[in-house]
């Protein structure tokens, strides 16, 4: 629990604040499409189903402002959110009156900071991370507009995030909310450049996520303040997956004892072959899977890569000791969190005494995060998933179409 924290809340209280979140004072102008926005939300809570993305989110700030803290949001765009997912700022369609109603929740809470910042990230998130040290009670929040505008900042990151504990025992609870996922949008805008930060991850310096589900990120955040240390914490988030229609928690994913888990596993019958995913990929897998009724494939998602969640990983290599292994992500073999993950998860299977039946699937190694060219992005992506879930592994040519498919028999040492 001391990992962990107490991060779930009453079903009354978020319902009170989730209505609170939707309502708009009498004779505000706002823009007919956020009316609409409000009334699926209003929906949302009422039903306790369909909660997605962005909710979840405002109802983590929301709670955590009603508990007495402060909450402070910084990045371009932050205000609506850069896919217009957020909206955390209203604004009268002829007075131009902004209108915050995480600020109108209840008398006594703490106040909620958005602050839309210029192109400058090294300025911006020294600045936050310096308000992190001086203020540790208050969850302080910076957005890359796209995961790759951290490069920017990426002195701060090298020099401050990743070290700051060890250098000066100066203990930081910033959060980094990093959009990250392949979509077809080029090399630029794809990649949050997972990699780098796992390869500076180390002596528990950092805690890096990948969260699949509203109810993660929703504990991801509250865990931030409800736990008696502050560690710096990464979280990639989703952009064409913020609507997915899969995307969503329920009202009790997020009540009684609930919290956040480092992988999310699945019940699946007669399973021969076992998939380790982390992100957005999960859900193109899972439509797949769907859509041509393919049976004996389980998905584990891996929502915490760092600290690596050995302990549980290890329990689901135990339970299938003789199915085939993949790890399957859309970055290049040289990028995303390959490299970090294959000698943890060898590890387990040496320990376990597990043959190294493990394979990757994913895009061969390249320069550049993605593709320009949105057919072969489209080519590449559709032949991921039919590799991971179709393609007998013994028969599977190496090298195809920009995809990278192989057996690894002897891995280095970590």
């Amino acid at each position: 629990t001391k990992r962990r924290g107490h991060t779930s809340e009453s079903a009354k209280a978020l319902k009170d604040t989730g209505l609170k979140l939707s309502k708009i004072p009498k004779g505000f102008n706002l823009n007919p499409k956020l009316v609409k926005f409000n009334d699926q939300r209003i929906k949302a809570i009422e039903s306790g189903k369909g909660i997605d993305w962005s909710f979840a989110e405002a109802l983590a700030f929301g709670s955590l402002l009603r508990e007495g803290f402060r909450v402070r949001l910084a990045g371009q765009d932050s205000g609506r959110g850069t896919f217009s997912q957020r909206h955390s700022v209203f604004y009268d369609q002829e007075t131009e009156e902004r209108y915050i109603p995480l600020n109108n929740l209840s008398k006594n809470q703490k106040q909620f900071e958005v602050i839309d910042t210029f192109l400058s990230e090294l300025g911006v998130l020294g600045f936050e991370y310096g308000y992190s040290l001086a203020d540790p009670n208050t969850l302080v929040l910076w957005e890359a507009q796209f995961g790759d505008f951290a490069n920017g900042a990426q002195i701060i990151i090298d020099q401050f995030i990743m070290p700051g504990e060890r250098k000066w025992m100066q203990m930081s609870g910033l959060v980094l909310l990093l959009p990250h996922g392949h979509e077809g949008m080029g090399p630029e805008h794809s990649s949050a450049r997972i990699e780098r930060f796992l390869q500076s991850a180390s002596e528990d310096n950092i805690q890096i996520l990948n969260c699949t589900t509203p109810a993660s990120y929703f504990h991801a955040l509250r865990r931030q303040l409800h736990r008696k240390f502050r560690k710096p914490l990464i979280i990639f988030t989703p952009k064409s997956t913020l609507r997915h229609p899969n995307n969503v928690s329920n009202l009790v994913e997020f009540t009684g004892r609930t919290s956040f888990h480092r992988i999310i596993t699945e019940e699946v019958k007669n399973t021969k072959r076992v998939i380790f995913c982390s992100g957005k990929i999960f859900y193109e897998l899972d439509d797949f899977r769907t859509e041509k009724k393919i049976k004996g494939i389980k998905i584990v998602r891996i929502e915490q890569l760092y600290p690596f969640p050995f302990d549980t990983i290890k329990e689901v290599f135990k339970q299938h000791k003789e199915c085939e292994f993949l790890w399957v992500q859309e970055e290049p073999k040289n990028m995303g969190p390959w490299a970090f993950v294959k000698s943890r998860l060898r590890h387990i299977m040496k320990k376990e005494g597990i043959p190294n039946n493990l394979y990757y699937v994913g895009r061969k190694s390249a320069a550049a995060p993605a593709t320009g060219i949105a057919k072969r992005h489209a080519a590449n992506q559709n032949l991921i998933k039919q590799i991971s879930l179709q393609s007998s592994l013994k028969n599977v040519i190496k090298e195809k179409m920009g995809v990278s498919f192989m057996k690894f028999k002897n891995l280095p040492k970590e």
